[in-house]
C-alpha cells in the first residue's frame, strides 16, 4: 500500500485559518513572504503563524529569488521548509539550501516537453520538486495563478523522480488528479479561495476530504 499522498495548504495568512488547516488533517502549510502576493505576510506575521504551527503540522515558507539576507531571516525562525517559486538556478538553489540549513521546495512551472526535461537539474539540489502551472504571460508574480498544465505533459518525467503538483487544483478536481497523475503529494492555493488571498475553511476542508478519499 502506497503511503497517502502529502496534501499542502499554501498561502495562509491567518492564525484562525492555520487551526482549521491542522484541524481538517493537512500535512503542510505553506506561507507566502513575497510582497506582490495577495497572500504576503510579513516577518513578523510568519513568526507567530510558524510557532503556533511547530509540532502539529509541517510549516513551508515561499519565497520568490530571494536575497542572501531573505533567506537568513527567514531560516533564523526554523520552519520545516523554504520553497523557491522564482527564476532560482539549481547552483543558487543549492547555495540557499547550504546557507538556510532548511529543507528545500523546488518549484518548477510546466508549460512544456522542455520544461519536464528541466526538471531533473533541480533533483539533487532541493529535497523535493513542486511542478506548477507556468503564469500567464505579463504576470507580475509566479505560480499557475488557478491555471492548470497538461498533465500528460509529465508522463516524459523519469518516475524514479518524486513530484508534488500544484497549478489550478481545486476540492473538485483533486481527486481526478491524484488518480491520474499519481504524485507525491498536492498542493493548493487559490482553488481554496472566494477572492484571490481570501481562503474559504469549507474550501480547505472539502479540498483536503477530497484528497483523503481519492487514495
Amino acid at each position: 500500500m502506497a503511503d497517502p499522498a502529502i496534501v499542502k495548504i499554501c498561502g495562509i495568512k491567518t492564525p484562525d485559518l492555520l487551526e482549521a488547516t491542522i484541524a481538517a488533517g493537512a500535512d503542510m502549510v505553506g506561507f507566502m513572504h513575497f510582497m506582490r502576493s495577495p497572500r504576503h505576510v510579513t516577518i513578523e506575521q510568519l513568526a507567530d503563524l510558524i510557532s503556533q504551527a511547530r509540532g502539529r503540522i509541517e510549516t513551508c515558507v515561499v519565497l520568490v529569488n530571494p536575497d542572501n539576507s531573505c533567506v537568513a531571516e527567514v531560516a533564523a525562525l526554523a520552519p520545516d521548509w523554504i520553497q523557491l517559486h522564482g527564476p532560482e538556478t539549481p547552483h543558487r538553489v543549492e547555495t540557499i539550501r547550504e546557507e538556510a540549513g532548511v529543507q528545500i521546495l523546488k518549484a518548477i512551472p510546466i508549460g512544456s516537453a522542455e520544461d519536464v526535461a528541466n526538471v531533473a537539474q533541480y533533483v539533487d539540489v532541493a529535497d523535493r520538486i513542486l511542478v506548477d502551472a507556468k503564469p500567464p504571460k505579463g504576470a507580475d508574480r509566479p505560480g499557475g495563478h488557478g491555471g492548470t498544465f497538461d498533465w500528460n505533459l509529465l508522463k516524459a518525467l523519469d518516475p524514479s523522480i518524486p513530484f508534488m503538483l500544484s497549478g489550478g487544483l481545486t476540492p473538485d478536481t483533486v481527486a481526478a488528479a491524484l488518480r491520474s497523475v499519481g504524485p507525491l503529494g498536492v498542493d493548493v492555493s487559490s482553488g481554496v479561495e472566494t477572492a484571490p488571498g481570501v481562503k474559504d475553511k469549507r474550501l480547505v476542508e472539502a479540498f483536503i476530504r477530497n484528497a483523503r478519499a481519492a487514495q
